[in-house]
Parts: C-alpha cells; sequence; structure tokens
C-alpha cells in the first residue's frame, strides 16, 4: 500500500534524535577545558588524555555493540549506553582528581558513546537501500543539530550556574531523552512484517542474519578494501576528532572570548548538517569512493586555511569549509561499507572500521595536548593533521570493489 506510513521513519527520527544527543555532548566536552583548568590545573594533555580514553572505549565498545546489534537490535544496547553516558556526567559533577575523569568520562562515559554510530547507521543500512545514502545524511544530521547547540547551551549553563551543575544539568537530560529514543529502535524491517524502502510482505515477524546478503568478518577481513577503509577512517578520526577537542582552547589562545570560541565549534556543527544531507544524497548517486575523495579534498582545504588563521573571521571561515567535510566524511563510510561488503554483518564490519577510527579519535587529541604543553602552539599539529588528510585522499584513491560476490 502506497499511502500507509513506513515505520523506517521513526527509525530515522530517532537516530536523528540520538546523535544530536550524543554527539553534542561529545562536542561539548571541549567547552570545559578551560574550566577544569581553572580549578584545578590541569594540563591540556591530562584533559584530552580522559577524550582519548573514551574514544578508546567508544571504539573497543562499539566492535561489540554492533556484533550485539547483529543478533540482538538496537533498543537494549542504546538504552544501556544511555543510562551510561548520563550516569558518567552527573558523576562528573563531584569529581577531584584526574583518575576520575579518566574513569567517569574516559570509562563510563566513552561506553556512553559506543552506540551512536554503529547502532543507528548499522540499522539505517537496513531500513533503507535506495535511499540509504540520503537516510544516513538526515541521521547524521542530528549530529549537526548537537554540534551547533550543545556547546552553546554547555556555555551557558556554564556562565549561570558553574560547570559542576551544568553537568548534573546534561547527565540527567541525557539519560532521559537516550532511554526513551531507544524504545523506537527496531533492528531491521523484517522483524516488523516489512521490507527496505517500505515494501510489505514478508511471511512471517522473523529474521535472521541468513536473510540478508553480505559478505561475513573473515571473508572481508581477506579484502584489501577492508583493510584500507580501517586505516581511511583512521586518518578522519584522527583529524576531525582533534579540531572537535582543541579548536575552543585553540580559539581562546587567538584572544577570542569564551562566546565567540564556542561559536566557531557550533558553526562547525551548522555547516556539517549540510555536508552530511549533501553527501549522504551525492553518495546515493556517485557511490562512496567518489563521495570519500571530495570530503577529504575538502578536508585537506580547511586544514591549510587552519594554519593561516589568525582572527575570528578566519576561523569561522574555517569552520565553514571544515564543517562541510567533518559532516560528509561521518556520513559516507556506514553506506561505504554496506555498498563494499553488504548487511549481513554490517554492524560488526562498520564496527571494526569505527574502533580503527577511534583509535585516530584517541591519539589525535593527546599527541595535540602534548605538543602544545611541549611548543606553546597547535603550529605542528595542524601540520600533521594536513597529512594525514592528504594520505586518507591517497588510500581512498586506490580503491575498488571487492571480488568477491555480495
Amino acid at each position: 500500500m502506497r499511502g500507509k506510513y513506513f515505520y523506517g521513519y521513526n527509525i530515522v527520527a530517532a537516530g536523528f534524535s540520538i546523535q544530536g544527543v550524543v554527539i553534542g555532548i561529545l562536542f561539548a566536552y571541549g567547552v570545559f577545558f578551560k574550566e577544569f583548568q581553572a580549578e584545578f590545573g590541569w594540563s591540556r594533555a591530562t584533559i584530552a588524555g580522559a577524550s582519548s580514553l573514551a574514544f578508546l572505549i567508544m571504539g573497543a565498545a562499539g566492535v561489540l555493540a554492533g556484533r550485539l546489534n547483529d543478533r540482538i537490535g538496537p533498543r537494549i544496547l542504546i538504552a544501556f549506553s544511555g543510562f551510561a553516558l548520563g550516569a558518567g556526567y552527573l558523576l562528573m559533577s563531584f569529581m577531584q582528581a584526574p583518575w576520575q575523569l579518566y574513569l567517569i568520562y574516559g570509562l563510563l562515559v566513552g561506553v556512553g558513546y559506543c552506540t551512536h554510530d554503529v547502532i543507528t547507521l548499522s540499522t539505517i543500512a537496513r531500513w533503507f537501500v535506495k535511499r540509504r545514502g540520503m537516510m544516513t545524511g538526515i541521521v547524521k544530521v542530528g549530529t549537526g543539530c548537537g554540534q551547533l547547540f550543545v556547546p552553546l547551551i554547555a556555555t551557558a549553563l556554564i556562565a549561570a550556574f558553574g560547570w559542576r551543575p551544568s553537568c548534573l544539568i546534561i547527565g540527567a537530560a541525557a539519560l532521559a531523552s537516550l532511554v526513551a529514543l531507544a524504545q523506537l529502535m527496531r533492528r531491521d524491517p523484517r522483524s516488523m512484517d516489512l521490507l527496505p524502502d517500505g515494501g510489505s510482505g514478508v511471511s512471517n515477524g522473523t529474521v535472521t542474519v541468513d536473510d540478508e546478503v553480505g559478505l561475513t568478518l573473515a571473508e572481508a577481513a581477506r579484502t584489501r578494501q577492508f583493510w584500507t577503509l580501517c586505516i581511511g577512517e583512521f586518518a578522519v578520526f584522527s583529524c576531525l576528532l582533534t579540531v572537535v577537542v582543541h579548536i575552543v582552547p585553540h580559539a581562546r589562545d587567538l584572544g577570542l572570548q569564551p562566546a565567540i570560541a564556542a561559536g566557531v565549534l557550533s558553526t562547525i556543527g551548522g555547516v556539517s548538517m549540510l555536508g552530511r544531507l549533501a553527501m549522504g544524497t551525492v553518495n546515493d548517486g556517485i557511490g562512496g569512493k567518489r563521495s570519500l575523495l571530495i570530503c577529504f579534498t575538502i578536508l585537506t582545504c580547511g586544514l591549510i586555511w587552519l594554519q593561516l588563521s589568525t582572527a575570528a573571521w578566519m576561523l569561522y571561515l574555517f569552520a565553514v569549509i571544515y564543517g562541510f567535510a567533518h559532516g560528509g566524511l561521518f556520513t559516507v563510510m556506514s553506506p561505504m561499507v554496506a555498498e563494499m561488503f553488504g548487511t549481513g554483518s554490517h554492524g560488526l564490519l562498520f564496527g571494526i572500521v569505527l574502533f580503527s577510527g577511534t583509535l585516530g579519535g584517541a591519539m589525535g587529541p593527546l599527541m595535540a595536548g602534548y605538543i602544545f604543553d611541549l611548543t606553546g602552539s597547535y603550529g605542528l599539529v595542524f601540520v600533521i593533521l594536513t597529512a594525514m588528510a592528504v594520505g586518507g585522499f591517497l588510500l581512498i584513491a586506490t580503491l575498488r570493489p571487492p571480488k568477491v560476490e555480495i
């Protein structure tokens, strides 16, 4: 029936909101840098190290979450991670020592971050085929909304109440919203007697992995394409997460006021929404490889401009260029994995690709913190990130479809 409402749109709406909450809070961590330094005297390497640990935990737990999502579906997993994220921020409001930051933010909040991409995007890949890129892009626009609004909200809360009450408010809001949103999620359309893209007519409401087409982990791991995507994602996260964590402190170092510095981060989030939707839609027409090459090219241009930026307007222009690439790179990879390897083990395969990325996401901010502590500048950091972006472009340019039939 053409007029019947397709439940997949509920999955898109829930995924959009989950992405906004989780990534908005992840972005807001940079707003707390100066607060932690002012109260505790911690170095930037110490504070960034907790973020790096959170990324590592996010990636490692994401592999397990992807595997479990292939089997049991997303509801329980997202509710559990939402509880971990909310509880982590509630507990952060009481912390006094660096080990507590690492235990609470690095470990507990890291677990809370683990499902936002691998679960929501793997679920979208099963609910949609013809419009997979577009729907992935719409879900990832939620991330941009979170990036746009949550850092500004966090900045306003800190200004009004201080950082400890702000952590309490953020934690309570995250826990309640994510547990509620989890209840809308379903693993795949077959579990509701539907077919992808709005078809219907499955004989019963059960589904197994055998109903889906795709390479297993063992088969994918024997292809060069799989490891190329893993290395490419490592380069992506190294660049993107380093900027996310350090752009506000860098802007403050250049003399920008807190609200203006946070605005750079929010601009990245706002423009990334355009990048997510545009590149998700373009991906359906030109494929993942060309889409990734476009994104890496724009990312490289943005990072080169960042090295020249010394004024507020220049940083905001960087945020526009970089934000488009940021949104596109985070959107295209999940459809690319499905395009290359199918959806039978998409959660597990995408989880491993994401884990490779989070290794870069863990290394990059920590490296940047140490280099800044040693040199008093992010100059060398930006040169390294530019080289990684160029390397990622060259890697993706070598990709060819795997010869194994899927």
